[in-house]
């Protein structure tokens, strides 16, 4: 019999083609869909077990399915992670991240330049739950940084690279002071793709996706991820970490740091929230997002690569007033970019017209091959103004402290021919 094969010496592409379902002899090649809510066992025993976390298996959609662990299995080995979930949105994936280790009380440090989603999320619905937080400005000291610390901060969250701010993270130095509190570092490391950076390598704790968008790269698929890295001990801290640590009640008084080691963070978000929050990503969804997962590691260079000559072709153009792109030299990010990101960053611009804002809608509804829409990160160009789509619930102040100034165009260079895309901008800026 052949010995199967170690992913662990694989290189990423070969992962993303060949890591989660690695099939038996005479079993279907490509990842079958399980579209069944539930699953049959033999004996009554059998199906307590299960209620009991004795034994493993599967018994409910909701919880688990064989699909969903498949694709999660394949993100955790790509992150060099012990263990995954899929969520059912990014959204709900930083939503249970966070969620797993704080409760009413708890406080939590967060980039200020993250996405506008997640801020509104930990400023506005968590604080309704009793969560506080604290924005910290990516740039800031460390002197800075730890000065936000309480006794009852549970974890820091920020973006490798923020959207659509497209700040680059100093990932070291907030793992620095997260673990110097006795904290967690959570990265959402979306924009980035383990294909251009490893959090875990430079002392992340726990990394979140929305794989709606370079995971998927086609736009047919919402769904969100959460990967741990198993390098933080929460039996540390047993009286900030309690559930963790302590005996839950739910679940006959197991306490998951003891029975299940370094998959005791991903197990507990499974069995308690997911039980009872339900948000689950559907198999087929997940099916979608393993098709797209196949061929990141080639569309991921493909973005980048054209980012880059869009960029510089924006850079160079007399009606651009300025451009951010961190694989740009001149950019702020440049040198982080380098130490984080040395194969690419991403394939999201942005920049602002000398027009102003008043400009922008006449220019975007000028273009034919980039299209307006609420995404990014897929296969297609697409553009949109953050200030008056994503992030319009923020008022002119909090937009400037995320990062996103009024006129600024947040540009997703897609897969296309890079000459096509700077044709589509050259013709939209004549009429600006």
């Amino acid at each position: 019999m052949k010995d199967k094969m170690n992913l662990k010496e694989l290189g990423l592409g070969s992962i993303c083609v060949q890591a989660g379902w690695q099939p038996e002899n005479g079993e279907s090649r490509v990842l079958p869909i399980y579209q069944s809510t539930t699953f049959k066992y033999d004996s009554s025993e059998q199906m307590g077990r299960l209620f009991d976390l004795e034994d493993s298996g599967y018994f409910y959609t909701r919880l688990q399915n064989p699909t969903n662990d498949m694709v999660a299995s394949k993100i955790c080995e790509l992150e060099g992670g012990v263990a995954a979930m899929l969520t059912a949105s990014g959204q709900a994936a930083n939503y249970f991240a966070v969620f797993n280790i704080c409760e009413s009380g708890d406080h939590v440090i967060l980039s200020s330049t993250v996405y506008g989603g997640t801020h509104n999320l930990l400023t506005v619905t968590m604080k309704k739950m009793g969560i506080t937080c604290s924005l910290v400005d990516p740039d800031a000291s460390e002197d800075e940084i730890n000065a936000l610390f309480k006794e009852n901060t549970k974890c820091v969250l920020a973006e490798t690279i923020a959207n659509p701010a497209l700040v680059v993270l100093d990932i070291e130095k907030f793992a620095k002071c997260a673990h110097a509190h006795g904290v967690p570092l959570m990265i959402d490391n979306t924009f980035a793709t383990p294909i251009n950076c490893r959090p875990f390598e430079f002392g992340a704790d726990i990394v979140t996706h929305s794989t709606s968008k370079y995971m998927d790269g086609h736009a047919v698929s919402v769904g969100g991820a959460i990967v741990d890295s198993g390098n933080f001990d929460w039996s540390r801290y047993p009286d900030k970490f309690k559930g963790l640590c302590t005996p839950d009640e739910s679940y006959h008084g197991i306490t998951y740091c003891e029975k299940f080691g370094k998959g005791a963070y991903i197990t507990k978000a499974t069995v308690q929230l997911m039980r009872d929050l339900g948000s689950i990503q559907s198999p087929f969804n997940a099916f979608l997002l393993n098709m797209g997962l196949e061929t990141l590691h080639l569309r991921v260079a493909k973005h980048c690569e054209n980012a880059l000559e869009v960029a510089t072709f924006l850079e160079q153009h007399e009606k651009v007033a300025w451009v951010n792109y961190p694989g740009l030299k001149s950019n702020r990010y440049y040198e982080l970019a380098q130490k984080y990101l040395p194969n690419g960053t991403c394939g999201v611009i942005s920049f602002g017209l000398k027009a102003g804002r008043e400009a922008t809608p006449k220019f975007m509804d000028q273009l034919q091959l980039a299209a307006i829409v609420t995404h990014v990160a897929d296969a297609r160009t697409c553009v949109l103004h953050p200030a008056s789509h994503t992030h319009r619930q923020m008022s002119d102040e909090q937009l400037k402290e995320a990062g996103v100034a009024p006129d600024l165009i947040r540009f997703s260079v897609g897969i296309e021919c890079a000459s096509d895309i700077i044709k589509d901008l050259e013709q939209a800026l004549k009429i600006v």
